[in-house]
């Protein structure tokens, strides 16, 4: 008899405190996300790529489709034209140069892209600035190469870009694992007063960034490591309301596939996010051949929840912009 009293009780009390988790993530309860999404341009208006059987170090620049515009990734035209298309934030990627500035420019190589050789950080800036950015564009196999002669002087330092566009947020991507690349940046940032009126986003490899968070706690700062420990002790402790540290003042990624691991998704959760400083991005896992893919056309964001405010990383921004832009 008291056996079974015991069990009762602790079948209720069970139940009971179940029922008090559901409700304290209960997504139906949460205040429905309000304004429309973050837009991430993804290295500005740029030239996509076929990414079918891509190597990782496979030279992208070779792959491109037949353009649709005249824009190269990492310039200030196209930087312009992501904010002209409804961008929020633009994605661009910076290494350090010889002589003291960062250079803007994706390839850890030049050999890809310009008539350039070697190692981007092994050059000044001022070598970088007399390159052609676009000499080794071609959608046919070689048989054209239609921006070659077209990017010469393109390539821009970190300040140049940041102070073309004050107020604009970058977020800025490290190339390195180099821990000593973020007080590089943090003392070119601060000789420079930059960035201006904006908050500092940085993303890149763990070192460098769990550096950063040093020197800059307020900035909002990931790497591919601190997103996964996010998403791990968010699904640990998560149900009782709790922001890990590593999910403070980051974006924090939701794949469509863990999102049975996020408590109170998705109004609950992306209200808990925002409210710890940072930012929630959806990506669609397509299964091993596409991985994790950001936006490229329209129908991409059909597996967007709906009422959706968090970020959005978009890849052709030109689409994708101005359907937020007329209210989408």
């Amino acid at each position: 008899m008291q056996r079974n009293t015991i069990f009762k009780v602790c079948t209720l009390a069970g139940l009971f405190g179940a029922g008090i988790i559901y409700l304290m993530n209960a997504s139906w309860l949460a205040p429905i996300p309000q304004g429309k999404p973050t837009l991430i341009s993804h290295r500005g208006v740029y030239q996509t790529y076929n990414r079918e059987n891509l190597a990782r170090d496979e030279c992208t620049a070779t792959r491109i489709y037949p353009p649709q515009h005249t824009y190269l990734e990492n310039t200030i035209a196209s930087m312009e034209a992501a904010f002209a298309n409804g961008a929020d934030i633009v994605e661009i990627d910076i290494h350090p140069t010889t002589d003291g500035e960062f250079a803007v420019f994706h390839d850890w190589t030049l050999d890809c892209r310009t008539d350039g050789t070697g190692i981007t950080r092994e050059h000044s800036l001022a070598n970088l600035k007399t390159l052609d950015i676009g000499y080794g564009y071609t959608f046919d196999g070689g048989i054209t190469f239609p921006f070659r002669g077209q990017g010469i002087g393109l390539l821009p330092s970190l300040q140049e870009v940041l102070q073309q566009f004050p107020g604009k947020p970058f977020l800025l991507n490290i190339k390195s694992n180099d821990p000593t690349e973020a007080e590089k940046l943090d003392a070119y940032l601060r000789r420079y007063q930059l960035p201006i009126n904006s908050r500092l986003m940085v993303y890149g490899g763990a070192r460098p960034i769990h550096r950063l968070r040093e020197l800059r706690p307020d900035a909002l700062a990931f790497s591919r490591d601190s997103a996964k420990k996010c998403a791990l002790r968010y699904w640990l402790i998560g149900w009782s309301g709790y922001i890990p540290q590593t999910c403070r003042n980051s974006i924090v990624m939701a794949p469509n596939t863990w999102h049975w691991a996020f408590w109170g998704w998705p109004n609950r959760f992306i209200d808990r996010i925002s409210r710890s400083g940072s930012f929630v991005i959806v990506l669609d896992y397509r299964g091993d051949k596409n991985g994790l893919t950001a936006i490229y056309q329209p129908e991409d964001l059909n597996y967007l929840p709906e009422n959706y405010n968090g970020v959005i990383w978009v890849e052709k921004i030109e689409v994708i912009g101005p359907l937020f832009q007329a209210g989408r």
